[in-house]
């Protein structure tokens, strides 16, 4: 039976060099699912992806399960209650709201880009639990889009069901201002509630 060539063993000798550890493994895995052609190979490779992430360290989050999606749900909800409550929240959408430059509100989109990266710090870098970055077409990082998703369906819900959108007549973009502040506390709460540990 003649030797079956893998070109991409050649190709990358340097990770035979190396000592690899699980996330690469399950990389490798990943990449490899994508360019089998038959379903009947694709299932196998599934399987060993599956086999490989059971004896994963119990300490390293890799799925997105349920329970993480009620884990940010509950985490956000206990940071953003109080907030909730204050009218200070309509004084900071004001703020954000009100520097216009070419028809973009700065502070606003500020507010949004650091909701962005405090949770993406939270969940890849702190040192509560190692997270395995999976990505959604190997660009945005899987659970920090459901963690911010969650987080702004949460807090839009929150500030829909106790009128808090209404109060005072605001502009549409006073509303998005004050979920802004409300998605701050949900995401850094739903954050938080996915990385600590059970």
């Amino acid at each position: 039976m003649p030797e079956r060539h893998v070109p991409e063993l050649e190709e990358e000798g340097s990770i035979l060099d190396e000592q690899p550890d699980i996330d690469t493994v399950l990389e490798h895995l990943e990449e490899l699912e994508e360019t089998v052609d038959s379903e009947d190979e694709q299932k196998k490779v599934r399987r060993t992806i599956h086999l490989v992430e059971s004896i994963s360290p119990d300490e390293t989050l890799n799925k997105y399960t349920t329970r993480d999606v009620a884990q940010t749900f509950v985490g956000g909800i206990l940071l953003s209650l109080p907030l909730l409550v204050e009218d200070g929240v309509f004084e900071i959408a004001k703020w954000l709201t009100e520097t216009v430059v070419v028809g973009v509100p700065v502070f606003l989109t500020l507010n949004v880009i650091f909701i962005i990266f405090l949770t993406y710090g939270l969940i890849y870098w702190s040192d509560f639990c190692p997270v395995r970055l999976k990505k959604i077409q190997g660009i945005f990082p899987r659970r920090l889009v459901a963690v911010l998703l969650i987080s702004l369906f949460t807090a839009t819900s929150l500030i829909v069901l106790w009128g808090r959108h209404v109060v005072g007549d605001p502009t549409p973009l006073e509303i998005f201002g004050r979920i802004s502040v409300i998605w701050a506390a949900t995401a850094f709460g739903g954050a938080l509630g996915d990385i600590l540990p059970d």
